[in-house]
């Protein structure tokens, strides 16, 4: 027999056994491809189950309720301290008031003015929402030692407070664009930028957004039911 021919013969056979080895290989990946791809569901119940009995799950579940709870607690001290809530306090009150916390927002009004009336409408709506922050309000005319001493001329004044001192004020609507229709979000912003009130979570910015989309909605609504009357 010649040789060549064994050879390329000898040769041949390699090459096909590889060619054979390879297909045999490529269907078994798509054996293996196809089986997971057929069950995801019991998969993910093994891998439920395990994070069930996982430890560490558990004691990350414990301390999320342990720091929700703390959180609360901390609520409901800062509520028996009047927080939570826009009040009127007195000028005997206000030494009290604005050292008993942390961080106090007081505004300084009048009952005739317009402006002081838009003021407190926003600081209303902001007092429940920043329980860090005490909301309180008090009439100028009958704290007369505290406007002079605090060096008020024009009112609406909110005077900033941390930790008992004085550090920053809004005067008038000055720093709203001097305009009488001015968002609560934009007193908000300007409260946030002055470190006064804690910057919110993710989740309460997107309920409020979805409150102050139903508010438009209402006054829309509103006005419309106005017009065809």
């Amino acid at each position: 027999m010649d040789p060549d021919a064994v050879k390329s013969t000898l040769s041949n056979l390699a090459f096909g056994n590889v060619i054979a080895a390879a297909a045999r290989d490529l269907k078994k990946e798509m054996v293996a491809k196809d089986k997971a791809q057929a069950a995801p569901a019991s998969h993910d119940e093994v891998d439920l189950d395990e994070l069930l009995d996982d430890p560490e799950l558990e004691k990350l579940h414990a301390e999320r309720i342990a720091a929700l709870k703390k959180e609360a607690e901390k609520r409901e001290v800062l509520k028996r301290q009047g927080h939570g809530e826009y009040r009127e306090i007195t000028e005997g009150d206000f030494l009290g008031e604005v050292t008993g916390s942390e961080k106090v927002i007081c505004h300084f009004y009048h009952r005739e003015f317009y402006r002081c009336k838009i003021m407190d409408k926003h600081l209303k709506a902001l007092a429940p929402v920043y329980v860090g922050t005490k909301f309180v309000k008090l009439d100028a005319e009958n704290a007369p030692f505290f406007v002079s001493k605090l060096a008020i001329k024009t009112l609406p004044c909110v005077i900033l407070f941390k930790k008992g001192i004085a550090v920053d004020r809004l005067v008038g609507f000055q720093d709203l664009g001097s305009k009488d229709d001015f968002s609560t979000r934009a007193l908000e912003n300007i409260l946030n930028m002055k470190c006064v009130i804690d910057e919110k979570k993710k989740d309460d910015d997107d309920e409020d957004d979805e409150s102050e989309s139903k508010n438009r909605r209402v006054r829309s609504s509103t006005a419309q039911d106005s017009d065809s009357d």
